[in-house]
């Protein structure tokens, strides 16, 4: 599974958003194998369809696709949590749902 952690740098909550992320992998037994990617210019953004900041991508599927907006930009973003709030960082039962979401989606893998 190809796992894609997209930033930018002026966003705060990246790095907790990334050591949320390590962190699932881990308790699901996962290599902590992230492509890593900043995004810096709008053309970065338009490249990568990056929504905002953090964007975290399971085989190019986001975990949370009805939080994206559907225009490329540099900005923040924010997350639903599990009782409809929004969140700067998504929860860690947000990336395990969607975690699972995709190993069911490719078999069970």
């Amino acid at each position: 599974m190809r796992v894609e952690f997209l930033y930018w740098e002026e966003c705060p909550s990246h790095p907790d958003a990334l050591a949320r992320l390590r962190q699932v992998l881990r308790e699901e037994g996962l290599p902590d194998d992230i492509a890593v990617i900043r995004i810096d210019t709008q053309e970065d953004a338009h490249r990568h369809r990056f929504p905002g900041s953090p964007t975290i991508r399971f085989d190019g599927e986001d975990i949370q696709p009805e939080g994206v907006q559907g225009q490329a930009m540099l900005t923040c973003r924010t997350f639903y949590t599990e009782d409809g709030r929004l969140s700067p960082l998504p929860t860690l039962t947000v990336i395990r749902r969607a975690l699972e979401k995709r190993r069911q989606a490719k078999g069970g893998s």
